[in-house]
């Protein structure tokens, strides 16, 4: 036996003593990307819920100071933002998730009808990567063997035939998320310093938009300072604007 093809049997080896262990690093790895985009998306509808709230009910004490009004203003933001959120998630995820399965069920009537080509066409993807023809076509016939649709789903169509988004999980977690992010400008506007409620929205506000900047940030890798920074300034922009509208309008008598 070669010197090489000794090193190559320890490789193997070494790689099958590995492959338990490489599998549930792979599994997790799964795991924790699908539980991080829901972790985003929840980040995301949270910081919509305080920024347009946050804008409704500034807007409203900006023209009206009555109490009653802003909550009836801010709980009908929430209400209404909260379905429209969870309405435009679920479309959007049902078109997609409709989509993808259309062209899963495409891709399955192909390798049905004529599976030599798709083992050809599966090798060519992988030789365009990269790979010698010789060991493209080895991998492609492989890969084939073990799940052909999930193959060339993952390759052809950047889809992972195993894991679909559910439209009702989706939708239901913008809803909560938006929720929970309107409550609490509503809840800093309408508090009993009524005196002071426009300074504790702002710093409420504030306060949790550099939160959810920040975990925004650290989801995404990024760096938290722009994200904290950005998230303020369109907040405080947003209540700017809404409150100085809110108080030209608020001169008018109609």
């Amino acid at each position: 036996m070669t010197k090489s093809s000794k090193a190559t049997k320890a490789m193997q080896a070494k790689i099958r003593a590995d492959e338990l262990a490489l599998s549930s690093a792979e599994f997790q790895r799964t795991a924790m990307a699908s539980k991080l985009n829901w972790l985003r998306a929840g980040v995301l509808g949270a910081n919509d819920g305080i920024v347009s709230t946050a804008g409704l009910v500034m807007g409203v004490a900006g023209a009206n100071g009555d109490s009653s009004a802003i909550l009836i203003a801010g709980v009908a933001g929430l209400v209404a933002g909260s379905i429209s959120m969870a309405g435009g998630e679920y479309t959007s995820v049902s078109a997609q998730r409709d989509s993808e399965l259309a062209a899963l069920e495409k891709e399955r009537k192909e390798l049905r009808d004529d599976p030599e080509r798709e083992l050809r066409e599966l090798a060519w993807f992988y030789e365009q990567k990269g790979l010698s023809l010789d060991t493209a076509l080895v991998v492609a016939t492989e890969l084939t063997a073990k799940d052909a649709l999930k193959a060339h789903a993952e390759a052809e169509l950047g889809i992972d035939s195993s894991q679909q988004v559910s439209p009702g999980q989706a939708a239901l977690s913008s809803f909560v998320s938006f929720a929970g992010g309107s409550l609490l400008p509503l809840l800093a506007i309408t508090g009993p310093w009524v005196d002071f409620r426009i300074q504790a929205t702002i710093a409420a506000v504030i306060a949790s938009l550099a939160i959810t900047g920040f975990v925004g940030a650290k989801i995404g890798g990024a760096k938290s300072g722009k994200a904290i920074v950005r998230n303020t300034v369109v907040s405080a922009l947003t209540m700017g604007i809404t409150y100085a509208i809110g108080s030209l309008v608020g001169t008018f008598h109609f």
